[in-house]
């Protein structure tokens, strides 16, 4: 994987001189022009899971997602700057050189602007470090009881569905132990963690094994399993890992590691993001936001946050922990974003913790979305014991570790779907408020909605295939019209047709014989569902 294309977004780093004053800036450009990629042609900078996670979900690929014009990144270099990472999504590039190159910079002709997000010099050259790394046991662990029966998780793992084939990515502040302590081992040794695209972006390295163990701890949550003591809630899942945020100090700059972290994880066919960030206070009182601008579309990690959910990634991020500071009290960056679930602490009771921060949002939407325990959370330490934690951090990988049950067993549905049918379901649906939101989910509730609404389905065989393809509905006379596409794996829409099925007309065959072998997805689209059904072409 590392020599494909798609890993253009973390662009490479290109030497430059820089002296004593050093501070990191963000520089954007002015368009895309002269860019060497196309939207007809993905597969050079996204890879086959993510396209064919648009694919499910019918989301087209924009030129927001093309990459920048590399010569634009050299040119930038060429003034002297250090030119590390790329950003997509808001085209542009993170650099780090001395103040007096800036006004160069400032003069290319296709650079729109520049903005100052850190001072002094923190990124390096990069690095890795690698760690050293039972039979599995799938009954819940007595330490982690309360916390996952509070969602139903311990149903959704007797259902059989514990996250497997979902890849879920986590950006924190460090994950130290994770890679040397015995409750994470399950996930290198069956090669559930890509140490491909994980990275620590605050220094730029690979290895995000350091620096701090709120990661540890937010991360046992999902992934880490002590046989009869404890039990991740989607501990089968596949994962990322990320350090976007920097323990040290709180500048800007944090909000576009977190950008960097998501556009990467987007490129690798990412399934969910969980965060457990929060942003309103920097270290340098100009940077800071003001509560109206929690209104979904103003800070850069909300932004970034909800191009992640328009590309079909389901967002779950802490609330944050400011309910009791009387300046703030209301969520922080980036639980504002309109289709990011926010996520509230609550303790075994149901009720919100007090400073678990509350909404709505400043433009009166109901925040936060869902709760969860977040008070006396059971957790994994940095050196492998069990401990209890608290706050919105713990929260929010409960949450996420029921979204990746429920999408597992309903793959159909796409990331909007899934966060509206979790919000439908939950505790206080009928009557949300801004201290819990919708309330507290539960597996069994969103399974026979989802179940409902999911009962139509189609079998598309055989597949292999060789020269034909049938289509037929499982309940031919409840559909009318419908759409049947079939689409390379790289996104492409090769055929398509319009259907009407009855229980006369109960099949619907394509001659699939001139295609070369390999894989292709059909899609079909009826009453506004979609179903997309993955095809093996034998010649």
């Amino acid at each position: 994987m590392k020599g494909k294309y798609w890993f253009v977004f973390g662009l490479l780093l290109i030497s430059g001189a820089v002296s004593a004053q050093v501070n990191r800036y963000m520089v954007f450009f002015k368009d895309k022009t002269g860019t060497p990629f196309s939207t007809s042609a993905p597969s050079q900078f996204l890879s086959e899971k993510a396209i064919e996670r648009r694919v499910r979900q019918s989301l087209s690929v924009s030129e927001q997602d093309l990459p920048i014009n590399p010569a634009y990144a050299e040119g930038v270099s060429g003034t002297g700057a250090k030119v590390f990472f790329a950003t997509r999504w808001m085209n542009g590039v993170l650099v780090q050189c001395d103040a007096s190159i800036i006004p160069s910079v400032e003069a290319l002709p296709f650079v729109s602007h520049v903005e100052f997000v850190a001072p002094q010099q923190r990124l390096t050259n990069g690095g890795r470090k690698k760690g050293l790394f039972r039979k599995k046991d799938h009954h819940i662990g007595v330490r982690t009881q309360s916390q996952l029966q509070m969602l139903g998780i311990p149903e959704m793992h007797a259902d059989g569905f514990r996250g497997e084939g979902v890849t879920i990515a986590l950006f924190d502040g460090g994950f130290t132990g994770v890679n040397t302590t015995m409750p994470f081992q399950e996930v290198f040794s069956e090669g559930r963690y890509d140490d491909v695209v994980s990275h620590d972006f605050v220094r730029n390295t690979d290895n995000v094994f350091q620096y701090d163990d709120h990661g540890t701890q937010v991360f046992s949550i999902i992934a880490a399993n002590v046989a009869d003591q404890f039990t991740g809630g989607a501990y089968e899942a596949n994962f990322q890992l990320y350090v976007t945020e920097d323990g040290s100090s709180e500048y800007r700059v944090e909000e576009y590691n977190w950008l960097f972290a998501a556009e990467r994880a987007d490129s690798a066919g990412v399934d969910i993001i969980s965060s457990s960030l929060g942003y309103y206070d920097f270290d340098m009182s100009s940077m800071n936001y003001s509560t109206a601008q929690m209104d979904g579309k103003t800070t850069v990690v909300t932004r970034a946050a909800q191009m992640a959910a328009d590309r079909g990634i389901v967002v779950v991020t802490s609330a944050g922990n400011e309910g009791n500071i009387p300046s703030w009290r209301i969520i922080t960056a980036p639980a504002d974003a309109v289709d990011v679930i926010a996520v509230a602490n609550v303790n075994t009771q149901g009720v919100a913790s007090p400073s678990s921060s509350r909404g709505p949002s400043a433009d009166q939407r109901i925040k936060p979305d869902l709760a969860a325990l977040g008070s006396g959370t059971t957790v994994i330490q940095e050196n492998g014991n069990i401990g209890t934690a608290s706050g919105t951090s713990l929260a929010a990988p409960l949450i996420t570790s029921l979204v990746a049950g429920v999408w597992q067993k309903f793959p159909n549905f796409t990331a909007k779907e899934i966060v509206a049918a979790l919000k439908k379901t939950a505790s206080r649906s009928g009557n949300p408020d801004n201290l819990v939101g919708y309330g507290v989910p539960s597996y069994l509730s969103v399974s026979e909605y989802l179940s409902q609404e999911g009962d139509m389905a189609f079998d598309v065989y055989p597949n292999p295939a060789f020269d034909t393809l049938t289509i037929s509905p499982t309940l031919p006379d409840e559909v009318s019209d419908c759409k049947i596409e079939l689409i390379s794996r790289l996104g492409q829409i090769i055929a398509e047709d319009d259907i009407s099925f009855s229980l006369i007309n109960n099949s619907f065959r394509a001659d699939i014989s001139s295609l070369a072998s390999g894989i292709y997805f059909v899609r079909v689209t009826t009453a506004g569902r979609r179903f997309v059904y993955r095809v093996f072409k034998n010649q």
